[in-house]
C-alpha cells in the first residue's frame, strides 16, 4: 500500500512538473541579463521588465486591449443579463436552441469563428477594424456572461421576486432591487471571466486586427518574429500574474466548486 502511495505521489509530482515547468522556465528567463532569451539565464536583471514600458507598441496595444475588453464586457453584460434571466426564469419554445446559440462561440474553434467574422464583418460589410474587433470580443465574452449568471440564477429563490411584486414593486424595480443584488457575486465573476478571455485572446483577434489597431497578445507575436530578447518573457510573467489574480478573485467570490455543482 505504501509503495502505491509513493508511486502516486511521484506521478502527481511529474504531472505538476510537466504543467508548471514551462512557466518556471519563462519566469527564470525573464530575469536574465543577456540580450538573448536563454535558459538557464545569465546573471540577474530587471531591465527587461523596464523595457516593456519603453516599447511604445506594447503600451499602445495594451490600451487597445483594455478598452476593447472593458467596452465589450459592458455590452456583453447588457445583453447577457436579460438573456440569462429569461433562460433561467421562463419556459418557452425554442429555449434549448436559443441557449445552444448563445453558448456556441465556446464550442466553435476560435480560428473558424475568427475567419467567419473576418469574411462577413470586415470583407462583406466593410466595418472598421476597431468596430469589427469589438464585435468579435463581444461574441466571445457573451457565453461566459450568460453561463455564469445563469448558474447564479439557478440558486435564486424566485418566490422572493414574487413577494416583492405582491408588495407593490414593479417587475423592473424588483429586478434591480431584489434579483441583481442576490446574484452580485455571479455578476462580478462573469465579468472577470469574460475580461480574462478577451484580454488573452489570440485566435479571434488575429483576424480582427489591422493597420493601426492591434491587441497586446497579437503584438507579442509580432515582437517575437523580430526580436528574441527576454522582454517577451517578462511581459508573459506580468500577464500570468494578472491572470492568477483574476482567477483568485473568481475563486474567492464563488469558488470553482460552485460552477461544477451547477454544470
Amino acid at each position: 500500500m505504501k509503495e502505491q502511495h509513493r508511486g502516486l505521489a511521484v506521478f502527481t509530482g511529474l504531472v505538476f512538473l510537466f504543467l508548471l515547468g514551462p512557466l518556471i522556465i519563462i519566469m527564470a528567463t525573464s530575469f536574465g541579463e543577456g540580450s538573448v532569451l536563454k535558459f538557464p539565464p545569465e546573471g540577474f536583471s530587471l531591465k527587461w521588465y523596464r523595457n516593456i514600458f519603453d516599447v511604445e507598441m506594447f503600451l499602445s496595444t495594451f490600451k487597445v486591449t483594455i478598452i476593447v475588453a472593458l467596452a465589450g464586457n459592458l455590452i456583453a453584460l447588457l445583453l447577457g443579463v436579460p438573456a440569462a434571466y429569461a433562460l433561467s426564469r421562463y419556459q418557452f419554445k425554442g429555449k434549448g436552441l436559443l441557449n445552444a446559440i448563445f453558448i456556441s462561440p465556446i464550442l466553435i474553434p476560435g480560428v473558424v469563428l475568427g475567419f467567419t467574422m473576418l469574411k462577413y464583418l470586415v470583407v462583406k460589410f466593410e466595418l472598421p477594424v476597431y468596430t469589427s474587433l469589438l464585435i468579435g470580443h463581444i461574441v466571445l465574452m457573451l457565453p461566459f456572461i450568460i453561463r455564469v449568471i445563469a448558474s447564479s440564477l439557478a440558486n435564486f429563490d424566485y418566490s422572493v421576486e414574487e413577494a416583492s411584486m405582491s408588495l407593490g414593486a414593479s417587475r423592473l424595480q424588483t429586478f434591480f432591487t431584489v434579483v441583481l443584488p442576490n446574484i452580485r457575486s455571479g455578476l462580478i465573476a462573469g465579468v472577470l471571466l469574460a475580461f480574462l478571455e478577451s484580454f488573452n485572446n489570440v485566435d479571434i483577434s488575429v483576424f480582427m486586427t489591422g493597420p493601426g489597431v492591434s491587441t497586446l497578445p497579437i503584438q507579442m507575436l509580432t515582437y517575437v518574429e523580430n526580436y528574441f530578447d527576454p522582454t517577451i518573457a517578462a511581459i508573459s510573467v506580468l500577464l500570468m500574474v494578472i491572470t492568477a489574480l483574476l482567477m483568485f478573485s473568481i475563486e474567492r467570490l464563488m469558488g470553482l466548486s460552485y460552477f461544477t455543482k451547477n454544470n
